[in-house]
């Protein structure tokens, strides 16, 4: 996918996010990507399978026989 990406191309992005966002505005901006990827990351690991089956009620429990 990115066999052909090198150096120049990464500084390239860097010039084009800067005359974009503006150099004041860049340490915000990545402080809130890094906020964000840690939120997605955390929110992951918690969305497991197993923890999912322990979150979800018995359908024993919770239908009343008749």
């Amino acid at each position: 996918m990115f066999a052909g990406f090198t150096g120049w191309h990464a500084l390239i992005i860097l010039v084009i996010v800067v005359l974009l966002f503006g150099a004041t505005k860049l340490p915000g901006l990545a402080k809130s990507v890094g906020q964000s990827m840690k939120i997605f990351r955390s929110e992951m690991k918690s969305s497991d399978p197993e923890d999912q089956a322990k979150d979800a009620p018995d359908d024993s429990q919770s239908t009343p026989k008749s």
